[in-house]
C-alpha cells in the first residue's frame, strides 16, 4: 500500500520539474539553482508535497526538512513548508551519512573516528584486562551490535 502513496508522488513530483529520491518514508527533493525562477520552481514542487501529504492525511515532520546548496555558489534559498521556512545547513545526515555543502568527505570520517574513539574509551573503562586480543573482540563485537 505504501507504493501506491509513493508512486503517485513521484509522478507528482517529478511533473513540478525536480529531481526526487525516496527511500522507505523520507523524499529529498532536488533542483539546480541559477536564478531566482528556480526557487518557485522548488517552492512549488514543496507546495505539490504538502498538498499530497494534506490529501493522504499524512503528516510532514518539518523539523527533519532543511535546505542544503552544494557547490561553490550559494543562493538565499527561502522556502517552506506550511510557512515554516527551512533553515540552510552546511551538512545533512543521509541514511547515516553526513553530507557536505562541499561534497567533502571529511565531517563523516570524523563523526565515524570520534564514534570508534568513544567505543573503545568505554570498553577500555569496562575492562580491567589490558589483553589486546581481549580487548580488540569486545571492540568488534560492541561494534557488531551498537
Amino acid at each position: 500500500m505504501f507504493l501506491v502513496y509513493t508512486n503517485e508522488l513521484a509522478d507528482i513530483l517529478e511533473s513540478c520539474g525536480v529531481k526526487i529520491k525516496l527511500f522507505a518514508d523520507d523524499v529529498k527533493l532536488y533542483l539546480q539553482i541559477i536564478n531566482d525562477i528556480d526557487i518557485v520552481q522548488l517552492q512549488q514542487a514543496i507546495d505539490a508535497l504538502v498538498c499530497w501529504a494534506t490529501g493522504w492525511q499524512l503528516s510532514i515532520s518539518v523539523n527533519k526538512c532543511c535546505v542544503l546548496n552544494i557547490g561553490k555558489v550559494s543562493y538565499n534559498t527561502c522556502v517552506s513548508v506550511d510557512d515554516v521556512y527551512l533553515p540552510l545547513v552546511k551538512s545533512v545526515r543521509d541514511l547515516g551519512v553526513m553530507v557536505s555543502h562541499d561534497l567533502s568527505p571529511t565531517q563523516h570520517v570524523s563523526n565515524i573516528v570520534a564514534k570508534a574513539h568513544k567505543r573503545s574509551a568505554a570498553i577500555y573503562r569496562a575492562f580491567t584486562s589490558r589483553n589486546v586480543d581481549l580487548l580488540v573482540r569486545a571492540y568488534v563485537t560492541c561494534s557488531a551490535y551498537c
